[in-house]
C-alpha cells in the first residue's frame, strides 16, 4: 500500500515539540475528561505483569517462558526491618503495559519531529523525545471502542476506519480531537492462540488522525504476521511514527469493557500517571479510567 500521501505531524507543533499529538490534549479536553469522572470508581487498563527471579538455583522457577520483569530480593537476614528488591524491566515487551515515547520510533535517521538520532540519544539515555516529558499527567477523555463486544475478533482481522466507526455507533459517541481511545479486539498477545492476530490498518491510523486521536491505548496492535498489501507495523510505522500519537501499548481493556456495559456509558477520564524517570524510550504505565 502506497502511503506517500499518509498524513503528518512532524513539525506542526515546531521543531523542538517532544510531546507529539498530546498537544491536542487542550485545557478544554482536559476539562471535557475531568466532567466523565462522576461516581469516583476506577478500573486499571494495565495488564497484571508477574515478575520471576532473575538469580538461579533450585528454588527458583523452571517454567517462566518470558522476561518481561526480573527480580533480586533484597534483605539482610532473617528478622529483617524491611524488604526491597532490584528490577530489570523490559520496557517494551508485550507483557507489560507501556507508554511509548516519541523516541521510540526512528525514521530515516531521525525522530520526531526530525531530530538527528545521534542528537535525540546516547550512552546515557535519550535526550529528546523521552518518556518523562509526560510526567504531568495524561488526562484527557477516554472512550472504549468494542469492536468485538463480549467476544474476539476474527484471526487476521484487517482494523479499518469503518470498523472504528462502527464500534463508536454501538457505543453513542463521537470522537472529539483531545479524546483518547481504548480498543478492544478480545485478544492477549502473550496467552492468546497461535492464530494469526488481527491489527490496525493504515486505514485505521488516518482514520485517528481525521478524528484528533491523541493517544491510542488497546489490545489490538500491529498485526502478526503482517497483513496482506497493508503496511508492515502500521500502529507503529504510521501512528506513532508519522503522526506521533504516543501509544500505551500491551493495554488489557477487558475489566474496562466489563465496566462500560455494566453501566451503559462508554466514556471515562483517562488518567495516565507517567514516572519520572528521565532518558528513556517508554516507561510502565498504569492508565486509569475514571466514571
Amino acid at each position: 500500500m502506497a502511503i506517500d500521501d499518509f498524513p503528518s505531524n512532524w513539525g506542526r507543533w515546531g521543531s523542538s515539540d517532544e510531546l507529539g499529538a498530546v498537544n491536542l490534549i487542550t485545557d478544554e479536553a482536559r476539562a471535557r475528561g475531568a466532567a466523565e469522572a462522576r461516581t469516583g470508581h476506577t478500573v486499571s487498563i494495565a495488564r497484571l505483569t508477574k515478575p520471576f527471579p532473575l538469580t538461579g538455583g533450585p528454588m527458583a522457577t523452571t517454567t517462566a517462558s518470558t522476561t518481561a520483569v526480573q527480580t533480586v530480593m533484597q534483605f539482610t537476614g532473617f528478622g529483617a526491618p524491611a524488604m526491597a528488591e532490584v528490577m530489570i524491566v523490559t520496557t517494551h515487551h508485550a507483557e507489560v503495559t507501556h507508554l511509548d515515547a516519541m523516541a521510540h520510533w526512528v525514521a530515516g535517521g531521525t525522530v520526531y519531529p526530525g531530530v538527528d538520532v545521534a542528537d535525540s540519544s546516547g550512552p546515557t539515555g535519550v535526550k529528546h523525545g523521552a518518556a518523562d516529558v509526560y510526567a504531568e499527567g495524561i488526562l484527557t477523555r477516554g472512550v472504549l471502542l468494542d469492536l468485538a463486544p463480549g467476544g474476539q475478533l476474527p484471526p487476521a482481522h484487517p482494523v479499518t476506519g469503518a470498523d472504528l466507526d462502527a464500534a463508536a455507533a454501538r457505543a453513542g459517541v463521537e470522537i472529539l480531537p483531545g479524546d483518547a481511545i481504548v480498543v478492544r479486539g478480545g485478544w492477549d498477545r502473550v496467552n492468546g492462540s497461535a492464530e494469526p492476530e488481527p491489527g490496525m490498518t493504515a486505514d485505521a491510523i488516518r482514520w485517528m488522525h481525521d478524528h484528533g486521536v491523541a493517544v491510542y491505548a488497546g489490545d489490538i496492535g500491529d498485526a502478526r504476521p503482517p497483513l496482506p498489501g497493508e503496511v508492515p507495523g502500521a500502529l507503529h510505522f504510521l501512528a506513532l511514527g508519522k503522526l506521533a500519537i504516543p501509544l500505551i501499548d500491551a493495554a488489557d481493556p477487558e475489566a474496562l469493557a466489563a465496566t462500560c456495559t455494566r453501566l451503559g456509558r462508554w466514556t471515562f477520564q483517562l488518567v495516565v500517571a507517567v514516572p519520572r524517570i528521565a532518558g528513556t524510550t517508554g516507561l510502565p504505565v498504569n492508565p486509569i479510567a475514571v466514571f
